[in-house]
């Protein structure tokens, strides 16, 4: 028979388990919205059909009856995702599969190591992502020191850039920087951007060595063009022959005169926004760095004038894709540049990057991007 205070007891109980429940959602949620834990898995599940989609022979399977595609698609699937396991790893799973299917009902310890290959197979495949995961992360701050964390000062100008990886670290590089003290002293400002072909740590470590080569070069003092043709030069010795270029743009600001020297190697022409909305691409130049140890390269020049804007990016900017598999393209690209409002370079690079980002919407990313806006006071 019930007492009074049993009652009573009861609620704090009932509370404390809640409160264990909430603590153990944070933990497992990391404090996440279930919206953005729905977004986040909708990206993860896109970029894990398309990693695996990859190895499917999507022309046989188009040849087949529609009511024939299911199977052989889950067949190359799965072999696709088997293939990607070590040996001893797939004849874990094989048995796994194996002993759940033979499991019935009255032998339950099938079902057991089926349950214990799969729990093990799963912390084997964790460890080797944990790993791998804290590694790039170093990686990634290695790479942050590479380039500058705060724009320098400019007599009369802003500078602002945004970078965002694919992966942990990146093949894009931007910086804006004084070659030596007498051009820091004379005003002299070296911008870059830069796109190494490929992605993750094979282009990242090419960017580490374009931007130690670069470094050396630009602080011997060399007018631009032989700079470049310094540097297509190192880069053509370790392109595995042009297999690994790099797309790039090089310039040089004088802020006494407003005065721009550029060369444009192969990359995304940046766009210079006159104060009155109209726009300029700045082409000149020639070939990619590490394609033509000989390649010869053009220098241009513009006066730049109070309140125009340059937008230097990579093409993981206007290749942005969005879930209908369309292009984000240099026309909307352009739009939003000849949009902007008469802001500080900060604010223009945020409004530009919004564009791409309402547009992208929730697909995952597929390329880095990286943006730079230059801006005239």
């Amino acid at each position: 028979m019930s007492t009074p205070a049993e009652p009573a007891a009861e609620a704090p109980r009932k509370e404390h388990e809640r409160g264990r429940m909430r603590g153990f959602w944070q933990r497992v949620s990391e404090g996440r919205h279930i919206d953005d834990l729905w977004v986040q898995f909708t990206a993860d599940a896109r970029a894990s059909y398309g990693f695996y989609g990859r190895d499917i022979d999507w022309d046989e399977i188009q040849k087949l009856p529609k009511w024939k595609r299911p199977l052989p698609i889950l067949k190359q699937f799965f072999w696709a995702l088997l293939l990607k396991m070590s040996p001893a790893r797939r004849i874990l799973l094989l048995m796994a599969l194996v002993l759940l299917v033979f499991s019935i009902p009255n032998i339950q310890r099938f079902e057991v190591l089926a349950v214990i290959s799969l729990l093990l197979l799963l912390s084997l495949e964790l460890a080797d992502k944990v790993i791998m995961k804290r590694d790039l992360e170093i990686a990634r701050e290695i790479q942050m020191w590479l380039v500058p964390s705060a724009a320098p000062i400019v007599a009369g100008a802003e500078i602002a850039f945004a970078s965002r990886p694919q992966n942990s670290v990146a093949g894009d590089y931007y910086d804006a920087f004084y070659p030596t003290a007498s051009a820091q002293e004379n005003g002299k400002l070296m911008l870059v951007i830069a796109d190494v072909a490929g992605k993750s740590i094979p282009a990242a470590l090419l960017m580490a060595t374009l931007q130690a080569s670069l470094r050396t070069i630009a602080g011997e003092g060399p007018a631009l063009g032989d700079l470049v043709v310094r540097l297509n030069r190192y880069a053509s010795a370790h392109s595995l022959d042009g297999r690994r270029f790099t797309t790039a743009v090089l310039a040089e600001y004088d802020p006494s005169t407003r005065h721009l020297v550029y060369v444009n190697a192969g990359h995304n022409p940046p766009i210079l926004r006159h104060a009155n909305g109209d726009t300029q691409r700045l082409e000149a130049g020639g070939l990619p760095l590490g394609i033509d140890m000989e390649a010869a390269f053009e220098t241009a020049s513009i006066d730049m004038k109070p309140g125009e804007a340059l937008i230097f990016y990579t093409d993981g900017v206007v290749e942005a894709f969005n879930e209908k598999a369309e292009e984000f393209g240099n026309d909307r690209w352009l739009g939003a540049i000849r949009g902007l409002p008469d802001w500080n370079a900060q604010e223009s690079l945020q409004f530009l990057m919004k564009r791409v980002d309402e547009f992208v919407g929730v697909t995952r990313q597929s390329d880095d991007i990286t943006c730079l806006v230059f801006r005239c006071k």
